[in-house]
């Protein structure tokens, strides 16, 4: 799942070859992709895009005060097209769901792979219309999000410190991954609960989110869209890697797995060199 780091980094893409040229076509081809249908996406066609905007993992695009809003969920992705293929795509069992097609002939594809169709995409007057952002809690890298506001997040969270992490509604934009590699590089373990943290292990978690999210942020900075992911693969110390060395002490590293995602740790660095329980049916990432 694109996570902040890549959205951001799509949000810098998309302003670079977006900002100043007109859309001449939005053409959906899985009609679940749309979650809004007033204003028509067609209202979006004829417009020159304004700006880019982030909302947590949510991409905002502006053009002429109207937003086309897209949340590429766990399989989702935006694949930029240098020239688009003559004719209207045609409906059918591939990954495209939709494409925009700009007045130069660039434009791009969003993609999904998978069964499970989730990618969203909303047109809107006000991004805050838009539950998933109106529910959104601060973006760890804003100018004012700082240990203490950290603190008071977390202070009344009755969860592990993984679930935490991931809900949207506190931390926007973190997810399965991130997740993994801020409390490997905290070293805490991610079932530690969320309101236990002292002081210390706070300011610790604190500096372990905002390094991690900036130094990936940083990879990805000025890649192209097609890069993106596998920059964030290649950049992962942890999450992805069950069974490999840990690249700071050398201990393998673990796997924990529930009924639809994974979390992987190191037990020297996390958890005191103890293997954490493998509940598959737990709630935990619930």
């Amino acid at each position: 799942m694109p996570e902040l780091p890549e959205v951001e980094a799509l949000k810098d893409f998309l302003t670079d070859h977006l900002v100043g040229r007109q859309v001449v076509r939005v053409l959906p081809v899985a009609i679940s992709v749309l979650k809004t249908y007033d204003p028509p996406v067609t209202a979006f066609e004829g417009r020159e895009v304004t700006a880019v905007h982030r909302y947590g993992k949510f991409l905002d695009i502006e053009a002429d005060g109207l937003h086309f809003v897209t949340h590429l969920a766990r399989a989702g992705w935006l694949r930029w097209k240098d020239t688009l293929p003559d004719g209207p795509p045609r409906p059918g069992k591939g990954p495209l769901a939709l494409r925009v097609a700009l007045e130069t002939g660039e434009g791009f594809d969003l993609t999904e792979a998978g069964t499970q169709k989730r990618l969203a995409v909303y047109v809107v007057d006000d991004p805050a219309t838009i539950p998933g952002v109106a529910r959104l809690g601060p973006d760890p890298l804003a100018d004012d999000f700082d240990a203490a506001r950290l603190a008071a997040l977390l202070s009344g969270e009755r969860r592990r410190l993984k679930g935490a992490l991931r809900d949207q509604s506190v931390i926007a934009g973190v997810g399965n991954a991130y997740s993994d590699e801020i409390l490997h590089a905290a070293k805490m373990s991610p079932f530690k609960l969320a309101s236990s943290l002292t002081p210390e292990e706070t300011g610790r978690l604190y500096e372990a989110l905002r390094s991690t999210l900036t130094e990936a942020v940083e990879r990805s900075h000025g890649l192209a869209a097609g890069r993106l992911k596998a920059e964030k693969k290649s950049g992962l110390r942890v999450h992805g890697r069950a069974g490999e060395a840990c690249p700071v002490c050398g201990d393998t590293i673990r796997e924990v797995s529930f009924s639809d995602s994974s979390l992987q740790y190191c037990p020297t660095c996390q958890t005191g060199g103890k293997p954490l329980a493998d509940r598959r049916m737990s709630r935990l990432l619930k």
